[in-house]
């Protein structure tokens, strides 16, 4: 993770609550007045979210302690200490609702990455994300994925070429889109090519293109395809693939598997702030 990015994430988050200031805290308590709180599970999952904590409550008081007790990736049970952290009073409570509605979210999507994954009995199978995303924080989600056990698709338009119903569309053909950004990148960035049909697939392994994505076809489908395409040929399968499904689609022999649901449908785990009274 971009610890840079972050931290000027961070600090835009908290201004956007903060405002000019606390208006309930600032009355309440002054800045030297010490508190201990602890950041507890309320339900089972996969905590993601370390340097949120560490990074969220210092721009607040940067003496502030913070103890972790869970790590990044860590199976956390209903009840378990995940941070002990001892501060301003006035900015833990000031910066808590920020953190923990980052914390909240990565943790569940780690939760439900976790879950999909474990659904694999084929470990060479590897669950991906997608670009369904929240804007604004793309980079935690996707780094929540990865302490789930998932692996990352592309970040962004920027980093891959993936050629998707519409593109070729547009261009005319697969061969004539694949031929086109071909002529402009270098040796460093891949070629994904959706498909959704045999044809469409023979198209694309005469281009050698790194890798196919065989978008919403059934699992039948895909296994009487694969053994046309080439080993030096990546593999996806895509579309409404549930949680329910995924064992079935692993079995085809695919190398990646990729869910939009785990970044765009995931729920917050439950995790709570308390002060020490």
């Amino acid at each position: 993770m971009n610890e840079l990015l972050l931290e000027q994430k961070l600090k835009d988050f908290m201004h956007e609550d903060l405002g000019e200031g606390d208006k309930t805290n600032d009355i309440l308590f002054p800045d030297s007045e010490i508190a201990t709180g602890i950041f507890v599970a309320k339900e089972d999952g996969i905590f993601s979210g370390q340097l949120i904590l560490e990074k969220g409550l210092s721009l607040l008081d940067q003496q502030v302690d913070i103890t972790m007790w869970k790590k990044d990736g860590n199976w956390v049970k209903k009840g378990e200490t995940i941070a002990k952290v001892t501060g301003s009073k006035k900015a833990l409570l000031s910066g808590e609702r920020v953190v923990l509605n980052l914390v909240q979210r990565m943790s569940g999507i780690a939760t439900v990455t976790n879950l999909a994954v474990s659904r694999l009995e084929n470990q060479e199978v590897k669950i991906c994300d997608t670009r369904k995303t929240t804007p604004g924080i793309r980079m935690l989600e996707k780094y929540a994925v990865t302490c789930g056990g998932g692996v990352n698709h592309r970040h962004g338009l920027y980093d891959a070429i993936m050629l998707k119903e519409n593109h070729i569309a547009a261009v005319g053909s697969i061969t004539k889109a694949v031929e086109q950004v071909r002529k402009s990148i270098g040796h460093m960035v891949k070629v994904e090519v959706e498909v959704e049909t045999e044809e469409e697939l023979k198209e694309a392994i005469k281009t050698d293109v790194d890798v196919i994505m065989l978008d919403n076809m059934e699992p039948d489908q895909i296994r009487s395809l694969l053994s046309m395409i080439p080993d030096s040929i990546k593999t996806e399968a895509s579309g409404n693939i549930g949680l329910d499904q995924i064992k079935i689609y692993a079995e085809t022999g695919v190398d990646f598997i990729s869910l939009g649901f785990i970044t765009h449908s995931a729920k917050s785990l439950d995790i709570s702030f308390r002060l020490s009274r």
